[in-house]
């Protein structure tokens, strides 16, 4: 384990993230696929990186390419955020998302995005998707240089043969330089930028490596105790991955960490999560 992590180690990461490169390191030797980088916001610095190149399942993070491709046409005024779309029965699907749980059948884009922003909303998801298409959304992650990370299809309940084997990919590298250049309003435009930044703001799901910032995850859009943090997640059966940006009073940092493991069982799935909480841990302590 030694020679390996000091392969991996970013130069001037020091002793910062010894326990959270551990405990990735413990995860892969028990047979978890992990991928994972850090580097400093301001100055650019990769703090700790495993295997940050590897393509990997990613879950909901793809709908972030989703989201930049629906603020760049509300930016650019070829649509209006307050234009309505209709839900279909052909977008039907369960899991995360609280519109399918509601009554009424329109919502305006913004409100959708910010759906997806705060709940990873699967339902709005699809409809975003049937209004934007997903060649644009392709071509839009083609224009942004990302060539490992992608949003592949739209949600389904069950992948069948002839469908995406997973609804997105991604490589840490790629995804902590996008969250990287949305922090720095760099994507498209910054006012693309801070539309998407204000939608991730809103997200719910502290389940994984900001779990151990201590935050509400139902509000935390403003600095608590002067930690302040925009993140996506992603969750699939035998998937945890999570990107985010993480500033405190001493530093910023991104961070993306993936896995893929074999779920067959709740003790393996949360031995993971206890994984991405002590790179979490790390993390803190950097920022603040």
């Amino acid at each position: 384990m030694t020679a390996r992590r000091g392969k991996h180690r970013g130069h001037d990461a020091g002793d910062s993230f010894n326990k959270g490169f551990t405990a990735l390191g413990e995860l892969a030797l028990a047979g978890v696929q992990v991928s994972a980088r850090a580097v400093d916001l301001a100055t650019g610095a990769v703090l700790f990186s495993v295997d940050d190149h590897v393509v990997m399942p990613t879950a909901s993070i793809g709908k972030v390419l989703l989201l930049v491709e629906v603020a760049a046409r509300l930016e650019s005024r070829e649509t209006s955020p307050l234009s309505l779309v209709d839900r279909l029965h052909t977008d039907a699907v369960g899991d995360s998302g609280i519109w399918q749980h509601l009554a009424v059948p329109s919502l305006p884009l913004a409100d959708l995005a910010a759906l997806v922003g705060a709940t990873s909303d699967n339902l709005a998801t699809n409809v975003l998707l049937r209004r934007m298409g997903l060649d644009s959304v392709s071509a839009r992650t083609q224009q942004l240089g990302l060539t490992r990370t992608a949003l592949l299809d739209l949600v389904r309940d069950h992948r069948g043969p002839d469908d995406a084997p997973q609804l997105s990919v991604g490589s840490a590298k790629e995804l902590t330089w996008l969250f990287s250049a949305l922090a720095r309003g760099e994507v498209v435009d910054a006012g693309t930028s801070k539309r998407v930044v204000a939608w991730l703001s809103l997200n719910h799901d502290l389940s994984m490596v900001a779990g151990a910032f201590g935050l509400d995850p139902l509000a935390h859009r403003g600095p608590d105790h002067g930690v302040l943090l925009m993140n996506k997640t992603g969750s699939d059966l035998g998937v945890r991955s999570e990107v985010g940006v993480l500033r405190g009073p001493r530093a910023g940092v991104t961070y993306a960490v993936s896995t893929h493991f074999d779920d067959t069982d709740l003790s393996a799935r949360l031995v993971v999560l206890d994984g991405m909480r002590a790179v979490g841990r790390d993390l803190l302590e950097y920022v603040h």
